[in-house]
């Protein structure tokens, strides 16, 4: 069995699908590894690196010739062109839309794509979540970004020269990555708060040191798969009121809420941000998907009213020599239950036996 890695085209896009050490364990269970020249060197991987951990370095037509294609994000259809007919492929693949012109044109040439967004959030998979360690980074990065960007401290100062009050940093959304943007937050020495619709998220912000935010919405907001749902128009309405008090207090919001498949639930409006204090920052992690701020702009940083609002929409890629490893780790342990071992190399198993594998598969629209 042969993994092919090809170097990411996506503008902007510094990971790689496969790093060294992650390598070497495959080519231990006998995989053959092809990486297409420099792929990795934007996450800090030299060639070399990789010839020594025994991958065959390659030109990207024979990386994308392998019985097995790994990528970080979507092919374009001229990367699915070059892939072998009745191959595999792995990959995020952004699969709301089935009839997408890319995933039809792979089962067109026989290639049966498994997207790492659809991993199920069971115990047995929490190893090979790639969304889950993506999100993790993400969160963390986003502090980062806005610690940079807010030009005050984050905590409590004491000094000679004066004394000032640490930071008020909200965290709208206590997913993965919220989690980790509140438990940055307060290891830099910000007061936090954090709010999400789904109650059972209490008890993990008052487990990292920050202060819930209640609302009675007079719905549940809690989904299939630890997701939130979407609201009701009237709850979002109620939301937002109840919500402008707060937000309005805050030096900084990270905001991180998403719902899978539809758009960014509004949750900064504009007459919010026109209250908040001159220099404060909001980090809208969902500007891909339209914004929990509706001022947001996708792949920007932009001022609007005095306040600082960033729009990135790849912060992995920012750490990219972490994110590769992390989701290396997670394609590696995804391909554990995706073959046998045997005398004469990998066999794949039949991946609709396998609850994991098969939601991970996309099947062809009917």
């Amino acid at each position: 069995m042969i993994i092919g890695i090809p170097k990411e085209t996506f503008p902007g896009e510094a990971r790689v699908a496969m790093s060294p050490d992650v390598a070497r364990r495959l080519r231990g269970k006998g995989f053959e590894l092809r990486l297409q020249q420099g792929a990795g060197l934007e996450a800090g991987y030299h060639d070399d690196d990789y010839l020594a951990a025994g991958v065959e370095i390659v030109d990207g037509e024979a990386a994308f010739a392998a019985d097995l294609v790994v990528k970080v994000r979507k092919p374009s259809l001229e990367e699915v062109a070059r892939m072998k007919e009745g191959a595999l492929h792995i990959g995020f693949l952004e699969t709301c839309d089935e009839k997408d012109e890319v995933l039809l044109a792979m089962f067109e040439r026989g290639i049966r794509p498994l997207a790492m967004e659809r991993i199920p959030r069971i115990s047995r998979a929490q190893s090979m979540d790639a969304l889950s360690s993506q999100s993790n980074i993400a969160g963390y990065r986003a502090v980062i970004e806005a610690a940079a960007r807010y030009g005050r401290f984050f905590p409590l100062m004491m000094t000679s020269a004066g004394s000032v009050k640490p930071a008020r940093v909200v965290v709208l959304g206590v997913g993965v990555a919220g989690l980790q943007a509140i438990a940055t937050a307060r290891r830099l020495g910000a007061e936090v708060y954090a709010y999400d619709i789904r109650p059972e998220t209490r008890e993990q912000i008052e487990s990292l040191g920050a202060k819930p935010i209640d609302l009675d919405l007079g719905e549940e907001g809690s989904g299939a798969g630890g997701y939130a749902r979407e609201l009701s128009e009237e709850a979002r309405a109620r939301q937002q009121e109840m919500l402008a008090d707060e937000l309005a207090r805050a030096h900084v919001i990270i905001t991180t809420a998403l719902i899978p498949c539809r758009p960014a639930p509004i949750l900064v409006t504009e007459s919010v941000v026109k209250r908040m204090r001159e220099g404060s920052v909001i980090v809208d992690l969902a500007a891909a998907n339209g914004g929990n701020c509706p001022l947001t702009e996708a792949d920007k940083v932009v001022r609007k009213h005095g306040v600082v609002l960033v729009g990135h929409t790849n912060y992995p890629s920012m750490m990219a020599g972490d994110a590769s490893t992390f989701y290396a780790n997670n394609v590696a342990n995804l391909l554990g239950i995706m073959f046998e071992e045997s005398d004469d190399g990998p066999h794949l198993k039949d991946l609709a036996e396998d609850e994991i594998t098969a939601a991970a598969l996309v099947a062809p629209p009917e």
